[in-house]
């Protein structure tokens, strides 16, 4: 279609499905090129950071897991990572493994969970799940074994699979015995064989090429990949180049959040840039620190070695490292890691002294960050002399990753009208498959996204010429502008 024969128009394709939360995109387009791209999260904001305010140093990891029902423990540790930050107390040793095996069992779960149930069908060309599991039905029966594996390791850390109740400050209110544990082993081994099948099943998957032109964020943590603790650290665009590390408490110097007006989630840059945080980073970040048994199972997936090995051992670096379809692959590889990390911290498990150490309040400012499934999840805490909360502020990877997901709609848009495509539902399940490779919580719920593409658009947002839009929440009176942000992508996507 060229720009003179397209007409003026706009086309709303509803409930495009498979993506957590909602939200409408809007794509303004004239002729075969694509003027705008806005993912427009409109659900109204929850004010946690704003209830949290007034709080007991001791609360935020009860109150915080409540943000998200499939990642509730990402939430949990990056609180309790950030209080004992303020306070100055160092959780180590066997508590500290603990804590890395309640989250490897929610990379277990929530990484299968979009692998076999969300993002497979893309690859396979079905509408859904359902369509998919009358031919694949046993793909889908790993994909459910596996989760339920993951679910059972934080049901048994953390007392029940969703929102955990065991996590406090410091520890664990308490600590499992190693008899308890044991049972796991049996249930992670047939895990640790439907993992390596998830793998030898992605790795046949026809990946589009892309590339995502943005820096990649991911903690790193000496001699291990980083899970539930580690610097952030950055990889800049272009591929190959050793990564720079900052501190924690410097994230907010880095990473700077603004208000758009299309949307009540934040928008972040780092450094000025777009950036995308999640399983591609940490790949690049971090894949050198995968075990042998991962690594292999990377290049088995068809992953290249991530850069810093390939520059120890001469081979190409993983130059796709910022193509977003490959996203599924890398995840792949992550729940195998998960579940032998697992094995790995159980076998070697002897119960602490104690199920937690002590945190006693100061007056101080707080910071710390964990890896969530989707990416790096950030908390700051400013306590007054009770162990009062006076601020908080959570930065989650999906708020960080809207940028980069806008920019890989407006390329991916536009390749498309370039080859001529223009039909509205091959255009719809384009934007499906574009926003899915980043597995967006927008609010921790699956379903829907409307579509709007606007004809021969205009380039000013002043003259959007009748467009029918979601409309904003009114903003709260009397509320503080920097209480308005949309903290985090909230609720659950169910079990």
């Amino acid at each position: 279609m060229t720009e003179s024969a397209a007409e003026s128009r706009v086309v709303r394709i509803p409930a495009l499905a498979r993506v957590e939360g909602e939200a409408a995109l809007h794509l303004v387009t004239r002729g075969t090129t694509v003027i705008r791209a806005q993912l427009k999260i409109y659900e109204p904001p929850r004010f946690f950071e704003a209830f949290l305010r007034g709080r007991a140093h001791t609360e935020p990891p009860d109150i915080t897991s409540r943000i998200c029902g499939i990642c509730p423990v990402a939430y949990q540790l990056s609180a309790c990572r950030a209080i004992e930050d303020a306070c100055g107390v160092t959780v180590d040793g066997q508590l500290a493994a603990l804590r890395r095996l309640l989250y490897c069992g929610e990379w277990i779960e929530s990484q299968t969970l979009h692998i076999h149930l969300l993002h497979a069908p893309d690859f396979l060309g079905y509408d859904d799940v359902f369509g998919m599991s009358r031919r694949h039905v046993a793909h889908v029966q790993r994909g459910l074994r596996l989760k339920q594996a993951g679910n059972a390791v934080i049901e048994l850390l953390g007392g029940r699979a969703i929102h955990p109740i065991n996590v406090r400050l410091g520890g664990f209110h308490r600590a499992p015995t190693p008899s308890e544990l044991r049972p796991l082993t049996a249930r992670l081994r047939i895990a640790l064989e439907d993992a390596w099948d998830t793998v030898r099943w992605v790795s046949g998957f026809d990946v589009p090429e892309a590339a995502c032109d943005v820096d990649l964020l991911a903690l790193a943590e000496p001699g291990t990949y980083a899970i539930e603790s580690g610097a952030p650290t950055v990889l800049r665009a272009g591929g190959g180049r050793a990564p720079v590390s900052f501190p924690v408490h410097a994230f907010s110097d880095h990473v700077v959040e603004e208000q758009v007006p299309h949307s009540t989630a934040l928008h972040s840059r780092l450094d000025g840039r777009r950036h995308l945080t999640g399983s591609l980073a940490r790949y690049a970040i971090s894949g050198h620190l995968l075990s042998p048994l991962a690594l292999q199972a990377a290049r088995e997936a068809g992953l290249d070695d991530p850069p810093l090995l390939a520059r120890t051992n001469g081979s190409p670096p993983d130059e796709g490292s910022t193509n977003p379809y490959r996203s599924i692959l890398v995840r792949a590889v992550e729940v195998l890691y998960a579940v032998e990390e697992a094995l790995r911290i159980i076998d070697a498990y002897e119960p602490p002294p104690r199920a937690h150490v002590d945190v006693p309040p100061r007056a101080a400012v707080g910071h710390g960050a964990t890896e969530a499934p989707r990416g790096l999840l950030y908390h700051r805490y400013t306590l007054d002399g009770e162990g009062r909360i006076a601020e908080a502020c959570l930065v989650p990877p999906t708020a960080q990753n809207q940028g980069a997901i806008e920019e890989d709609l407006r390329h991916a848009v536009q390749a498309e009208l370039a080859r001529g495509v223009t039909d509205e539902t091959e255009l719809a399940r384009l934007c499906e498959r574009v926003i899915r490779n980043h597995d967006p919580c927008i609010s921790c719920s699956a379903h829907f996204l409307d579509l709007h593409v606007e004809r021969n658009g205009p380039t000013t947002e002043a003259a959007y010429g009748g467009v029918a839009r979601p409309a904003a929440p009114a903003e709260p009176e009397g509320i503080p502008h920097a209480d308005r942000r949309e903290s985090a992508p909230r609720r659950s996507r169910g079990a």
